[in-house]
């Protein structure tokens, strides 16, 4: 079976990985970039997708480059604790969370696709724009992809909800557990910050959001420079005991903006040899950690279905569950806590218990795994998505 696959990002190589692991030898990895380059900031990889990469044989790479997450914790906008959960092992896990520079996990994917397919494997400068000759063409080729745009001729452009997301890395000193995660905002204007690399320095990741005001420029572009004097003014006052905001802001040595678009969901992925995969089938918002997540889960499914000679298969498992994840994002998913907290206690609080019981904090994180895929237990009594090649061949 001859599969070609658009796009050499995150989902592209992971399935790459996970094809040829399922015993398809004749995979070509297709890339319009004439070079592959570790682009990006910060990304977390949570333990559904550290399981499928460890399944792939990636466990002892991956926790070389990456941090493994320890706390989520969410706070109002004056830094008061909303919310907080251990992650990963610390969470009772069979695997990690981690904290990753998504360029440097994308080359770490790209020197496996390399090692066990072969060099001529991936193949840069090359833009798949439709099928062509082969049995089976996988477009993940990105929110803007053109396989996508190649079975929706129509399609209007991804749709923007308002808001824009400002990315950077600075190094600093570590904050909480030296390992969290934390997520300060009121629903509207938010920061997050992370640490990608630990041990002599602290890198931290951060992401500020608030609303824009005019149209949204170059919607789905990760790297249009943007000013850090401005996006520090809008955060000036965020100055907690843990933490200082504008201080983490200003430290940068360049940010990056982005318009928080996602796409709508779509009624089918696969038509007569070609299908989707990761954000060319499900762009989201990027709430709950999960875009690169979902987009490796998709591969490891759609590797399963095809050994077994069922491509409907991996649809069937896989839009439902995006297409409710898509939806959920929209409503801002477990970050909806802030958004409560601030719609009832817009002045800050001093017992959160009085604001948002616990037990109504407890089930929003509780849900959001199930809709998420990462609910522990379910998780942990879940058939690997490996393949046995005697069973199927």
């Amino acid at each position: 079976m001859h599969i070609v696959i658009a796009g050499a990002g995150i989902g592209g190589l992971t399935a790459a990985l996970s094809l040829h692991a399922a015993g398809f030898e004749d995979v070509t990895v297709h890339e319009a970039a004439p070079e592959i380059r570790p682009l990006g900031v910060g990304i977390n990889l949570l333990p559904h997708a550290v399981r499928e990469l460890t399944e792939l044989g990636l466990a002892d790479r991956l926790a070389e480059i990456g941090v493994a997450t320890a706390e989520l914790a969410y706070f109002n906008r004056y830094g008061t604790p909303i919310w907080s959960e251990p992650r990963g092992l610390a969470a009772g896990y069979a695997w990690p969370q981690y904290s990753v520079h998504r360029g440097t996990l994308q080359m770490l994917l790209l020197e496996a696709v390399v090692e066990r397919l072969g060099p001529d494997a991936v193949r840069t400068g090359s833009r798949i724009t439709g099928p062509g000759d082969e049995d089976l063409l996988i477009g993940a080729d990105g929110i803007h992809s053109a396989v996508r745009a190649h079975l929706y001729p129509g399609e209007s452009p991804p749709p923007w909800n308002g808001l824009v997301l400002w990315r950077g890395v600075t190094y600093g000193d570590p904050f909480l557990t030296g390992r969290s995660m934390i997520m300060a905002g009121d629903g509207t204007q938010k920061f997050v910050a992370y640490p990608i690399e630990t041990g002599e320095r602290t890198l931290i990741n951060w992401i500020a959001e608030r609303p824009l005001d005019g149209e949204a420029p170059d919607r789905g572009n990760w790297n249009r420079p943007a000013d850090l004097a401005e996006i520090g003014g809008h955060f000036a006052d965020w100055r907690f005991d843990w933490l200082d905001v504008p201080g983490i802001i200003a430290g940068a040595e360049a940010a990056y903006e982005y318009p928080m678009v996602d796409r709508d969901p779509l009624p089918r992925w696969t038509f007569d040899g070609v299908t989707l995969l990761g954000d060319a089938a499900h762009a989201m918002y990027p709430i709950g950690s999960n875009g690169a997540s979902q987009a490796i889960i998709d591969a490891r499914v759609l590797a399963y279905a095809l050994a077994r000679g069922d491509l409907a298969a991996y649809e069937e498992t896989r839009r439902p569950a995006t297409t409710a994840l898509q939806l959920s994002n929209r409503e801002m998913g477990p970050e909806v806590v802030m958004k409560l907290a601030h719609e009832r206690a817009p002045g800050g609080f001093d017992d959160i218990e009085q604001v948002i019981p616990h037990a109504e904090r407890a089930e929003i994180a509780a849900s959001y795994k199930r809709t998420a895929g990462f609910d522990p237990a379910s998780l942990s009594e879940r058939p690997s998505w490996s393949v046995d090649r005697s069973a199927v061949s």
